[in-house]
């Protein structure tokens, strides 16, 4: 399934998109609240909802005329990884002989998060783009083993890291440059497990103006998927709608000759086979 956060007019919902339409979650599963996607998934709600797909009767909207907002716009943790695919990693200088045991991680928060096709406003002249999958958590995660650490995946989604690599390399931490507004875009849809494929070949690819900048995918990644979820759910509890970003394929603006800043009226789609496309336009 595609599960996606809509709004048709009347505020956020939940809902599934097939084909050209976007059906609503919780009216197709015979509820009458406005829960959101964040609650569904952790209400363990998504299996029935499969079960209900072709049920007629639930409210459809043709998908042109719904605007679709980031598929989990109100997570409560946004866990980014960095320097987590092995050629990347190289690109940016790190030694790949002495990899680290537990991976680099900082957070953004909500106010980064825009869907697709939306507009940032980047907030310094080197703003460097980041392609990413990200993976949802669809259940409360603690001391969980890697070997059981899909079971606890909602879905997976396309996240572009947005980078002010000025702020970013200001202080010994990255956050500086990472929490700015917009700075995650992330969409079109949360798409499940079933559907995303395995999880390391999940393939990735950004084009900046229509040039080929990065093409990766999930199989170089340093810490895979399931080692991403068991090593931070033995750091912290992650919760259903929890959002995490598991790194990004070399071809940064940063890590080339000459370095490629992110401009006015520059446009980046991240797409995958399974995933889908999401666009992001640039302002200054």
């Amino acid at each position: 399934m595609r599960l996606v956060t809509f709004d048709a007019g009347d505020g956020p919902r939940a809902g599934i998109a097939e084909g050209d339409l976007v059906v609503d979650a919780w009216a197709l599963l015979g509820e009458p609240h406005r829960g959101s996607l964040r609650e569904l998934i952790a209400g363990g709600r998504s299996e029935e909802l499969r079960g209900r797909l072709g049920d007629t009767g639930a409210p459809s909207h043709p998908r042109s005329s719904v605007h679709l907002l980031p598929p989990i716009p109100d997570p409560g943790k946004i866990v980014c990884i960095g320097l987590n695919y092995r050629k990347h990693a190289a690109e940016v200088g790190a030694d790949l002989d002495s990899l680290p045991e537990i991976p680099t991680i900082f957070a953004k928060f909500p106010n980064a998060l825009v869907a697709d096709a939306a507009t940032v406003r980047v907030p310094t002249a080197k703003t460097d783009y980041e392609a990413e999958v990200a993976f949802v958590v669809g259940r409360p995660a603690r001391d969980v083993d890697e070997d059981e650490a899909l079971d606890y995946i909602a879905g997976y989604t396309l996240l572009n890291d947005l980078s002010a690599r000025d702020l970013q390399g200001a202080t010994p931490q990255w956050m500086a440059g990472k929490v700015f507004d917009g700075s995650a875009p992330c969409g079109p849809w949360l798409v499940t497990p079933d559907e995303a494929g395995p999880a390391d070949q999940i393939a990735i690819r950004l084009t900046l103006n229509g040039e080929e900048m990065q093409s990766g995918a999930t199989d170089d990644l340093i810490f895979s998927i399931p080692q991403l979820l068991s090593q931070l759910s033995k750091l912290m509890t992650l919760e259903p709608g929890d959002i995490v970003s598991t790194g990004t394929p070399e071809g940064v603006g940063m890590g080339r000759k000459p370095r490629v800043w992110l401009g006015d009226g520059d446009e980046i789609v991240i797409e995958s086979p399974t995933l889908g496309r999401l666009t992001t336009r640039i302002s200054v």
